[in-house]
C-alpha cells in the first residue's frame, strides 16, 4: 500500500508532535514535514507537495482558513483537513469555501481524524459529528427574504457538495442526522 504524505500545522508545538507521531504510527500515512503557522503551511505545503494537510485554523501569521485558500489555489489535488476546535458554523462554511476536504473538531477521537482523512482521500467530504447537526440546522434556519429562485440555486458549489453527501446518507452522516423532534414537526 502507497503510503500518503502529511504536511502537519499547528502553532502549539506539543500538539503538533502528537499528531505528527499519532499519523506515523498509521501504516498508510507518512508525515513529511511540519508547519507552526499558516505561512509557514503554504510555504511547506508549495515545497514538499504533500497529498494531505492537516492543519489548525487559529494560527499566527496567516490564519488556517486562508491557508487553505492559498494551498488549494496553488494545488486544487491537495487534501486539507482542518482540525480545530471552533465549533460554529460561520468557521464551517469558511472552511468548506475556502476548499477544506474535512472538518474536525480537536475533542473528536484519533479514530475520527483517520477516518476524516480516509474520507478526504476518496474524495469525500468529512464533518465532525459534534457540528453535523449545527450545521444542517444552520441551513434549515436560513431566512428565504430576499432570495430568488429555488434555494438550491442559492448555494454555493461546496454547500451543495455537502448537502449531497448528507442526503446520500454517507456512512459518517448517517447515524448524526438531523432528526427534528416532534415540537419541531409541528
Amino acid at each position: 500500500m502507497q503510503k500518503q504524505t502529511v504536511l502537519v500545522a499547528d502553532d502549539h508545538s506539543i500538539l503538533r508532535e502528537g499528531l505528527c507521531a499519532l499519523l506515523s504510527n498509521a501504516p498508510d500515512l507518512e508525515v513529511i514535514g511540519e508547519a507552526e503557522n499558516g505561512q509557514d503551511a503554504i510555504n511547506k505545503a508549495r515545497q514538499l507537495q504533500p497529498e494531505l494537510v492537516v492543519l489548525d485554523l487559529s494560527m499566527p501569521i496567516i490564519n488556517g482558513t486562508e491557508a487553505i485558500r492559498v494551498i488549494k489555489q496553488r494545488n486544487p489535488e491537495i487534501k486539507i483537513i482542518a482540525l480545530t476546535v471552533h465549533k460554529s458554523e460561520e468557521y464551517v462554511r469558511a472552511t468548506l469555501d475556502a476548499g477544506a476536504d474535512g472538518y474536525v473538531l480537536k475533542d473528536d477521537t484519533s479514530n475520527d481524524l483517520l477516518s476524516a482523512i480516509r474520507s478526504a482521500r476518496k474524495g469525500k467530504i468529512h464533518l465532525s459529528p459534534g457540528i453535523c447537526g449545527r450545521v444542517i440546522s444552520g441551513f434549515l434556519d436560513r431566512p428565504t427574504a430576499g432570495r430568488s429562485g429555488r434555494s438550491w440555486d442559492q448555494l454555493t458549489l461546496r454547500e451543495r457538495e455537502v448537502l449531497k453527501l448528507i442526503a446520500e446518507a454517507n456512512s459518517k452522516f448517517e447515524q448524526f442526522a438531523f432528526h427534528p423532534s416532534e415540537e419541531e414537526r409541528i
